[in-house]
């Protein structure tokens, strides 16, 4: 929840100056608020970055108040859509059950969701990572197409703590998550404080296939640093 309008169009200034020597196959994606999307759609078209959402609801129409569709979405020119974000779960209710609901939806209108997994530090300190990340998996991916699909590895302590996880145990559990699916050429992130000073290690790492930055990624040149990852 960062950047109004305007603030989102002075970050887009700064960060296309900086993608000039960017390789034209990295795909660089903005999930940014709702009410960015509009002017960013206007703005990013016919750019190489595409545009990407923090959440969609299951229905397309109704009585949700608040809530914003994939009808809604793809009118504005949305390619990606973040599922099941560690916060979503922790402060707003979402469940496996709503997860899956929410990666069906927005395949169902042509967009590619980011589904979010990841664990707590009480359920890493307690040995519980690789069977809570299976049971996530299990229960989120059922009727979800495998060919639309990104998966972020987010373990949540490591979220805005500064205490990154260790890249060479994110690419262990992201071998992990990438054994549990039908489709193993699924692009796997990993999430959590990544900055512009390890990018280069964690994208070394021979299972990981991207990143999904977030507080990193408001300081455009900082983000473009990461994203000109070596």
């Amino acid at each position: 929840m960062y950047k109004t309008q305007a603030d989102a169009l002075e970050f887009l200034k700064v960060f296309l100056g900086q993608l000039g020597g960017t390789p034209g196959d990295r795909e660089v994606v903005l999930c940014v608020p709702f009410t960015d999307l509009s002017p960013l759609s206007q703005k990013l078209h016919g750019s190489q970055v595409r545009l990407g959402a923090q959440n969609i609801h299951w229905q397309e129409e109704g009585a949700y108040t608040g809530e914003i569709s994939g009808l809604m979405l793809k009118e504005l020119d949305v390619s990606y859509v973040v599922v099941g974000h560690s916060e979503r779960r922790q402060y707003f209710g979402e469940t496996d059950e709503t997860v899956n609901l929410r990666l069906r939806s927005a395949q169902k209108h042509g967009l590619t969701p980011i589904l979010c997994v990841g664990e707590s530090k009480q359920q890493r300190d307690a040995g519980e990572t690789e069977a809570l990340i299976v049971s996530q998996l299990k229960q989120d991916l059922p009727g979800v197409d495998q060919t639309n699909l990104v998966i972020a590895y987010e373990p949540i302590w490591a979220i805005g703590t500064g205490d990154t996880c260790a890249s060479t145990e994110a690419n262990r559990v992201i071998g992990l998550i990438r054994s549990q699916l039908s489709n193993p050429n699924v692009p796997i992130q990993y999430g959590g404080s990544v900055k512009p000073g390890n990018i280069d290690e964690i994208m070394a790492q021979s299972e990981i296939d991207g990143a999904l930055v977030g507080g990193a990624s408001l300081d455009p040149q900082g983000f473009a640093r990461i994203v000109n990852f070596q």
